[in-house]
């Protein structure tokens, strides 16, 4: 793994040590400030760690390649995704924080599900807000007790309701925490999403034996 702190980023150490530090992903077109306001509203105290993903689409952040809508290029995800573990546990280091809590929203989700899938000691839990499901593991990781709150629209027009339960069922059958809810919006969030989101994180965002480096 790296040992640099290779994604541009914004850290923000945190002001309440009882809050697990917080890891933001933003989507298609967003970078390290989108989230931030967002993470302050739900997690006020929290320390927050907003990498930029690297991958450009039409001039937009990503943090992996698609080949169409809906189409990942599976050799570059894995490829980003394990780039990304490799800057949290870096950053883990350099900030001294605990394992964090993925915050992610349309592809930030994406990766931080496919961080769960494919390297789940990376992040103490995950909300995971519209995602896909990025790649079906060949052998479920161990994901017991994590907690995971996953929140999808049931007008979304770019995630089929078969793809997002799939997801649920194999985080599920890995044995983590799941909270799975479908709310009534789109693709962008809506007020139900942002307090449901708000509460999963009182009950979880905080640093427990699980959480700490």
């Amino acid at each position: 793994m790296s040992e640099t702190l290779d994604f541009i980023h914004r850290y923000r150490p945190g002001t309440d040590p009882r809050r697990a530090p917080l890891l933001l992903l933003h989507g298609t077109g967003g970078d390290e400030n989108d989230l931030v306001p967002l993470a302050e509203r739900l997690a006020p105290g929290a320390a927050l760690l907003s990498p930029r993903g690297k991958v450009e689409e039409n001039g937009m952040p990503r943090f992996f390649r698609r080949l169409a809508e809906g189409v990942f290029d599976i050799e570059d995800l894995h490829r980003r995704t394990a780039e990304l573990a490799a800057f949290i546990a870096t950053a883990q280091k350099s900030y001294g924080l605990a394992r964090p809590i993925a915050l992610g929203f349309s592809n930030g989700a994406n990766i931080a599900a496919a961080l769960l899938l494919s390297h789940p000691d990376v992040l103490a839990g995950a909300a995971l807000l519209r995602p896909m499901t990025p790649f079906v593991p060949a052998d479920a990781p161990d994901l017991t007790g994590i907690p995971i709150l996953l929140l999808s629209g049931s007008m979304d027009p770019l995630v089929q309701p078969g793809d997002r339960d799939r997801l649920a069922k194999i985080f599920s059958a890995a044995g983590a925490e799941l909270s799975y809810e479908v709310v009534p919006a789109g693709h962008g969030l809506s007020p139900l999403d942002l307090a449901t989101t708000g509460d999963w994180l009182q009950r979880y965002g905080v640093v427990r034996s699980l959480t700490s480096t």
